[in-house]
């Protein structure tokens, strides 16, 4: 690890800890120094690293970040830019990692929900929290979020709650003084039989460079549902790093809708464990990277009881001097008779300089098991290409259509009618435009 980034963190950490939201809490102060402890031994990953040969820390080892965003409350924001069609329910704002009251939306809550800022809830009673906070982290961006998160959600449902209107957890990047770093963590819990539609969506409010870490522990209890649907498109400039861990209990099912076409260096990592019999986790997404972004997937899902299914079906399209990775790994343990596990990878290069990695892995220890995995990496069907165009298309307006045609796969099952059109408008925006078009 660089000595710009070391210091920046060992000094942001020794005059943030006793100011953070719990601090004072035996098991709380002794969980977060022993996580700064080991990121300052180990550092941040090299190229050496396994999981992260494809991502270079290099640039951003030699940065130094400030901590937080003392102004972060009076940013400017257009408050009327942050509603999203379909999306009605509570919503709760961070800018900068700081939550904003004035732009949330959560004073009327349906029954059965619990919704609230984490630090708000540290601050009163840290103990229900201390699973999320103690727990092991192996990753380096864990272990700075785990020591540094100073807000973020948490979110419970009461057993057998169907919650109707989506909640709505909204991350924004905003221009400050220079360079800063900001860690946020969700706590996500669903009781037994309950029901519940989220929407995560991350943008900015101008121009920045600023780092983000975001941690998402979700944890489903039997026969839980949660819908899950992600905007990412912060800011040009921006570098997000991001941990979604999930666990199901028997019967649950996540059903998750992705779409990262926003950063500079964005990595966002997804971990499913399917602890109960007939768990089922469904997941699409798209990753577009152009110009010089660098965007990556990391999925890692594990079988662990009997009839659990996981289905991944992913697009990756790269143009300019975009790079792309997605890493699947599916693990069927020892037990899990029945497991059903299928994962497609399918990517386009629009560019003789973009690139696309992408890493399919299937481990099986199991009997009776139901297993797939594909991935291809080409360019556009010149059949069909030639087939658009000998119907009159120019050939921008045929590659446009082929191009968005081949992504929105991803959006299929999405039953928020007005939300897919959105997503799929700005998935369109962030493709490569027709030539001539006035957006472009």
């Amino acid at each position: 690890m660089s000595d710009a980034f070391a210091l920046a963190v060992g000094k942001a950490a020794d005059a943030a800890l006793p100011r953070l939201p719990g601090a004072g809490v035996a098991w709380l102060d002794a969980a977060r120094r022993a996580h700064l402890a080991a990121f300052l031994r180990d550092g941040l990953p090299s190229a050496r690293s396994e999981a992260w040969k494809y991502t270079s820390l290099r640039a951003l080892g030699q940065r130094a970040f400030a901590l937080g965003d003392p102004e972060a409350a009076i940013r400017a924001v257009d408050a009327h830019a942050l509603a999203l069609p379909g999306v009605d329910g509570p919503r709760l704002v961070f800018v900068n990692g700081a939550f904003r009251a004035d732009l949330s939306r959560f004073d009327a809550l349906p029954d059965g929900l619990e919704l609230q800022p984490l630090a708000r809830a540290l601050a009163r009673d840290a103990e229900p929290l201390r699973d999320a906070f103690s727990a092991t982290a192996t990753d380096a961006f864990d272990r700075l979020n785990a020591t540094l998160a100073g807000d973020g959600v948490l979110l419970r449902v009461a057993a057998s709650v169907r919650i109707a209107a989506p909640v709505h957890l909204v991350y924004l990047g905003a221009p400050a003084a220079g360079d800063l770093a900001w860690h946020d963590r969700a706590v996500i819990e669903l009781g037994e039989g309950a029901e519940l539609t989220l929407v995560e969506q991350h943008g900015d409010a101008g121009p920045h460079a600023n780092l983000g870490t975001l941690v998402s522990d979700i944890r489903l209890q039997r026969g839980a549902r949660l819908h899950w649907n992600v905007l990412q498109e912060t800011g040009a400039g921006a570098t997000l790093i991001r941990r979604s861990a999930f666990r199901l209990a028997a019967d649950a099912a996540v059903s998750l809708h992705a779409l990262e076409l926003g950063g500079a260096l964005v990595r966002h990592a997804i971990t499913a464990a399917l602890e109960g019999d007939r768990a089922r986790f469904v997941n699409r997404g798209v990753f577009a990277p152009g110009g010089r972004q660098h965007l990556e997937t990391r999925l890692d899902i594990r079988h662990l009881a009997r009839d659990t299914v996981s289905d991944a079906l992913w697009r990756g399209v790269a143009d300019g001097r975009g790079r792309g990775v997605l890493h699947g790994a599916i693990t069927v343990a020892a037990g899990a008779d029945g497991a059903d596990a299928q994962l497609g990878n399918k990517n386009l290069l629009l560019s003789a300089q973009a690139e696309i990695d992408t890493q399919p892995v299937l481990e099986i220890h199991a009997d009776e098991v139901k297993a797939s995995h594909g991935a291809t990496v080409g360019q556009l069907d010149e059949r069909a290409l030639f087939y658009l165009r000998s119907r009159g298309l120019p050939v921008e307006q045929a590659r446009a259509l082929l191009t968005a045609a081949f992504c929105r796969a991803a959006l299929d099952g999405l039953d928020n009618a007005p939300l897919r059109e959105h997503l799929a408008a700005r998935l369109a925006w962030h493709l490569p435009r027709l030539a001539g078009d006035p957006e472009a």
